[in-house]
């Protein structure tokens, strides 16, 4: 190319050479072995690697990549500077905007979010957007380049926030930096919410919550656990011993069941029992924890999302023969195509178009089996997917001595019952304003999953760092330092 050519042009070139640069692979832990570990699944990229997927990235002036992600992360922003080898630098860009890089890029949905706005996803594969906001999370942990977090001038206020989960998480950060004094009440005895109890270690490593848990006490958070609110004390009561605020971010942790015969049976779990039993209590790691093991033999999981997809895995690595029973096709699953790979490469059996109508049960009540229906597809439902019919006559047993509920949750109800104050839908979920988050109670806020219903982390995060923004302004009657 000669300097005379038009700029337009010089700037073309490079463009379409990084288009056909491929999206680079992630390493994975091989399935032969995998399937008997905890070990995270997903390996990371390497510094290369990353740099390199990095280059593919055309820097587009109006990204549409930033308007799928729910916190607006400046996405060419910190690839760019993964590009040029400057991953401390990309950190920091992402932390502008997210309290929890390494969690988003190891469990979001980037597929259907900022991914899927990606221009080279029209016409190849999308920039791995996901896997670099893990990569330049892992490495600045790795190296020590987090930097400590720095604090605007104290407010006087004090906000407390009910729940430790992803919403709360992202609330509790936002406002202990613009200078409010946060005290978090979180139920269980370690913080987290869903990121402890629900994603499993080899999705999420644990360890990689707690980190991001003690940034959070550095910048001044003090975190309560084991502390129920709704009977500890009320939201009210709380507001009435000094809080100027209060936010709600209780999640959707009470389980849906199927409602049909046998489901009282010894071996049936929900879920959300199962999987909080193995992560946050350890139940896998017995005896060295006290918690009691669940040993599943031959273990059917009842759903089609990301839960079932953790329940099942984790049945297989505790032992079991493990099966997923869906009454939908594969092409209607809700979970995340790559969680669905994985479980098939482990050797989790899936029987889809299939539909759980007993448990079958012994003389003792313990679970020997799961009568299912066949199915075939109708016409959509309200949800777009075709409804599932079943097919007369096509009764049949899959042996079981574990069932795993796994077909959605509600909204906790506790604090709902115990602020009657505070409008709920008829879902059971606390009625926010859309755009400030504030409920019916001066005040008092709420966001993620509680408002929502059950959803993804960084929607959560999402409303948390909208929630945040009111409730700053709510309370200092204009916008945070910058």
């Amino acid at each position: 190319m000669t300097t005379n050519e038009p700029m337009a042009e010089q700037a073309a070139t490079p463009k379409k050479g990084k288009a056909k640069t491929p999206r680079q692979p992630m390493p994975e832990q091989d399935p032969r072995r995998r399937r008997y570990n905890f070990e995270e699944v997903p390996r990371g990229y390497s510094e290369e690697t990353a740099m390199l997927e990095a280059s593919r990235c055309i820097q587009c002036k109006k990204p549409g990549c930033v308007e799928g992600c729910p916190v607006n992360i400046h996405i060419p922003a910190f690839i760019k500077l993964i590009a040029e080898g400057k991953f401390i630098d990309a950190l920091l860009k992402l932390k502008e905007q997210t309290a929890l890089p390494a969690v988003c890029g190891r469990v979001c949905p980037q597929e259907s979010q900022c991914e899927a706005r990606c221009i080279l996803g029209k016409k190849g594969e999308p920039v791995a957007i996901g896997r670099l906001e893990r990569f330049a999370a892992d490495y600045a942990r790795k190296h020590g380049g987090v930097p400590e977090p720095v604090k605007a001038a104290a407010t006087g206020k004090r906000v407390a926030i009910v729940g430790a989960g992803p919403a709360g998480i992202t609330v509790a950060g936002e406002l202990a930096r613009w200078g409010h004094e946060v005290v978090m009440f979180e139920a269980l005895h370690l913080a987290g919410g869903v990121l402890m109890y629900g994603i499993p270690q080899f999705r999420l490593p644990k360890e990689i919550v707690q980190f991001e848990i003690n940034s959070l006490k550095r910048l001044g958070v003090t975190i309560h656990t084991d502390y129920v609110i709704g009977k500890s004390e009320t939201v009210g009561q709380l507001m009435e011993q000094g809080f100027d605020a209060v936010f709600i971010a209780t999640g959707a942790g009470l389980p849906v069941f199927l409602g049909i015969p046998g489901e009282n049976a010894i071996g049936v779990f929900s879920a959300n029992e199962f999987l909080t039993r193995a992560n946050l209590m350890r139940a896998i790691d017995f005896p060295r924890f006290a918690t009691s093991p669940i040993r599943p033999h031959r273990a059917v999981t009842v759903g089609g999302g990301n839960v079932a997809m953790d329940a099942a895995r984790t049945a297989l690595r505790l032992g079991a023969e493990s099966t997923i029973v869906y009454r939908r096709s594969k092409a209607e699953m809700p979970a995340r195509a790559e969680e669905v790979h994985h479980a098939e490469e482990e050797g989790v059996v899936f029987h889809l178009l299939t539909n759980p109508v007993r448990i079958v049960t012994d003389a003792r009540n313990r679970v020997t089996g799961v009568e299912c229906l066949r199915m075939e597809l109708g016409e959509p439902d309200a949800s777009g997917r075709r409804r599932p019919v079943a097919v007369k006559g096509s009764e049949f047993i899959v042996p079981a001595d574990t069932v795993i509920v796994a077909i959605g949750n509600q909204p906790n109800p506790l604090v709902p019952q115990t602020a009657p104050e505070i409008e709920t839908s008829k879902r059971g979920t606390i009625t926010a304003d859309p755009v400030t988050m504030m409920t019916s109670k001066p005040g008092v806020f709420a966001g993620g999953d509680i408002v929502s219903g059950a959803a993804t982390v960084i929607s959560a995060m999402g409303q948390g760092k909208t929630a945040a923004l009111h409730i700053h302004r709510y309370l200092m009657g204009g916008d945070p330092p910058r």
